[in-house]
């Protein structure tokens, strides 16, 4: 319901994260560069002390097992137990992008992959019964695509076959999961996180390829859940030439929220040059999020959003983001929450996590400094306010620095509304987007 009894919106809950993928060919993870896994205690009394009580915190199978049959939980029962001790409720993430054992030497692609990660989240859900939601695989179309058809990550493979055998080989064991959860975890949440994205085309061309990826999209999801695909289109088509029909016969899972990562790269503008994000032309957040409830009738919660720029660019992006959640709330549709993440600054990202340098991604609720350390900003006071019930009417529009304000150039009109104010002086972060950057994402340039 939009409106409870007493006629007032309820609150969109703001939720924190923490990120740590595992970068394979380097043996380190995000925790590790971030500094999170020595100095978590102190991150999350940051995280407490902004209001937050709920956020998305992954589990690291590769560390946990990091020699094959031998799952080591002291380090995760450490975290975790502190977490609820705090009285913090975490939605646990299992597999957060190339987040496996260094030991499936072939990644997702791997045979071993699913009798490993079924025995890895059995064992886990018997060791903390007491979780109360859950996310199995994070993003599994948009990690997949990556590594099955971009060739950005490991197994390197780039093309639709290498795509669906991605599929065929991972979501069996996370359908077979879900199912087992059901009983070992009967009273807890699947939230399912993917991508949520919406495309256009700039000519004949483009727009041919947009409505292919705007089926697409929905294509890990719909397997998952034993949606059959429509076998006339044009991305039935393209299935029927990689034996796609292989993903009709996956038995299905169970969701119970579908959570949604939401970035202005998630809209990407197709022409007969090729593809970049984000498209000129986006379509309002709360419409995107509209579509996804249609078709799937799910509870909504935005797991992932945040910009890469200063610490004002940040606050202003969680003003849009939150305006278009109770926008999609005023509509009829129950979005539980929005998740920044990450709370503080992720790193490598600028290479896709190709190069493990620390170098540092600008994106975070709290900045990181040279030394790692751990800096408020207006971007913190912003988020501390929407986490303790402002709505975003309440929360400031700062007028965007470069490159960000060409970046997000095309979601002007729809801030139109807004009352703009210039940055305050302490409006900080480090490794900042250049002003002369051109922030386009094009998945060719990751190496």
């Amino acid at each position: 319901m939009p409106f409870d009894s007493s006629g007032q919106r309820p609150r969109i809950e703001i939720l924190g994260a923490f990120e740590s993928t595992f970068l394979p060919a380097h043996d380190r993870d995000i925790f590790e560069t971030t500094e999170h896994d020595v100095r978590f205690r102190d991150d999350v009394e940051l995280l407490k002390r902004s209001g937050v009580t709920r956020l998305r915190y992954p589990v690291r199978w590769h560390r946990i097992e990091e020699t094959e049959g031998v799952l080591d939980w002291t380090a995760t029962d450490a975290v975790l137990h502190h977490l609820r001790d705090e009285g913090l409720r975490p939605i646990v993430d299992l597999v957060h992008h190339t987040s496996y054992p260094a030991w499936l030497t072939d990644g997702f692609a791997d045979a071993r992959f699913g009798p490993a990660y079924l025995r890895y989240a059995e064992e886990f859900a018997r060791r903390y019964p007491w979780i109360e939601e859950y996310t199995l695989f994070n993003e599994p179309f948009s990690t997949l695509f990556l590594c099955g058809h971009e060739g950005i990550w490991p197994p390197y493979h780039k093309s639709l076959q290498g795509f669906v055998d991605l599929i065929v080989n991972v979501l069996p064991a996370v359908t077979e999961a879900s199912r087992l959860y059901r009983e070992l975890l009967p009273d807890a949440r699947h939230v399912w996180v993917d991508t949520c994205e919406h495309h256009t085309g700039s000519d004949r061309s483009g727009q041919a390829y947009a409505d292919m990826a705007n089926e697409r999209r929905f294509l890990v999801i719909d397997a998952f859940l034993g949606r059959p695909y429509d076998s006339t289109s044009e991305v039935g088509r393209l299935l029927s030439e990689v034996d796609g029909e292989r993903l009709l016969g996956i038995e299905p899972g169970f969701i119970d929220v579908l959570g949604l990562d939401y970035y202005a790269h998630c809209q990407w503008n197709f022409s007969v040059e090729g593809g970049s994000a984000p498209t000129p032309t986006p379509i309002p957040f709360a419409d995107l999020i509209q579509q996804y409830f249609d078709r799937y009738g799910l509870p909504c919660i935005v797991t992932e959003t945040n910009v890469r720029g200063h610490t004002a660019d940040r606050a202003t992006w969680l003003k849009y983001v939150l305006e278009q959640c109770e926008t999609a709330a005023d509509r009829g549709v129950p979005v539980e929450g929005l998740c920044w993440f990450p709370f503080i600054d992720s790193t490598d990202w600028n290479s896709l996590l190709f190069r493990c340098d620390r170098s540092i991604d600008p994106v975070g609720v709290y900045w990181l400094d040279e030394g790692f350390e751990r800096r408020e900003s207006v971007m913190a006071m912003a988020f501390s306010a929407a986490a303790i019930g402002a709505p975003s009417r309440e929360l400031p529009a700062f007028e965007l620095a470069e490159p960000v304000a060409t970046w997000l150039a095309g979601y002007r009109s729809q801030m139109a509304h807004w009352s703009w104010q210039a940055p305050p002086p302490e409006n900080r972060g480090h490794s900042l987007p250049r002003t002369t950057t051109t922030m386009e994402l094009k998945v060719v340039d990751a190496k």
